[in-house]
């Protein structure tokens, strides 16, 4: 028996076992490997995500390249949602932030579930909701909260969708993701590491003091994991 199942992604989790059975010959179970792009910029999706044990980065990439991240997601959610809300594509890219497995629909499959007006369209509904509030939240700390509580930020809200207290990244790749130079980011990790509250070493962060990480954090995860506690009371 396989060690995944579409229940360890919240929004599966919260269907019936009837709903999901008649989903399940629609769903394909898929590894994603670190780094992997699911979408770019402006492509058509093939396929809608449901991510299970990893984690994905949304980023809006501009004209010479740079980029910054704008929401993550894992087993709280999907990627995709431009499918269900009128289009095709749209302007972020999809990164694996975090390596693991997912279950993906087709495109059309999604969409005709979502027209069919069930249990899936309004969890899919209140997960976009969620995502908007994480979008605008990033948005507002990326522009006024220092860099080491934009990391405090941005490492918790990880691991609220990760297996351990690791989490797999280079402060090079944190610098994409956050949209910050590479020294920024080397200076939040040597603060935070200081004061003991994580460790560092060959691209792995090991969150030691959760507590103070969320202490030393900015207000901005409280406020996303509030909304998205209210809108999807849903375990995995």
């Amino acid at each position: 028996m396989s060690e995944h199942s579409p229940p360890q992604n919240a929004l599966l989790a919260a269907l019936s076992a009837a709903e999901r059975e008649r989903l399940a010959n629609d769903l394909e179970l898929v590894p994603l490997a670190l780094g992997q792009v699911l979408y770019e910029s402006g492509e058509t999706m093939s396929h809608a995500y449901f991510p299970i044990d990893c984690v994905v980065s949304l980023l809006y990439v501009m004209k010479n390249g740079e980029s910054a991240e704008i929401a993550i997601v894992g087993n709280d959610g999907m990627i995709g949602v431009a499918l269900f809300m009128g289009g095709e594509s749209t302007m972020s890219r999809a990164i694996v932030q975090n390596a693991g497995h997912a279950y993906r629909l087709k495109a059309q499959t999604l969409k005709d579930e979502f027209h069919s007006a069930g249990a899936l369209s309004r969890l899919l509904l209140l997960f976009a909701s969620a995502l908007i509030t994480q979008m605008v939240q990033t948005a507002a700390c990326n522009r006024h909260h220092p860099v080491d509580q934009q990391l405090c930020r941005w490492m918790l809200l990880s691991l609220d969708r990760l297996p351990s207290s690791r989490i797999s990244m280079t402060e090079k790749l944190i610098g994409n993701m956050l949209g910050l130079k590479p020294r920024d980011v080397t200076k939040a990790t040597d603060l935070l590491q200081g004061a003991g509250l994580i460790r560092y070493d060959a691209g792995e962060i090991t969150v030691l003091d959760r507590a103070g990480v969320e202490e030393r954090s900015c207000e901005c995860y409280g406020v996303v994991k509030t909304e998205s506690d209210r809108l999807l009371p849903l375990s995995v």
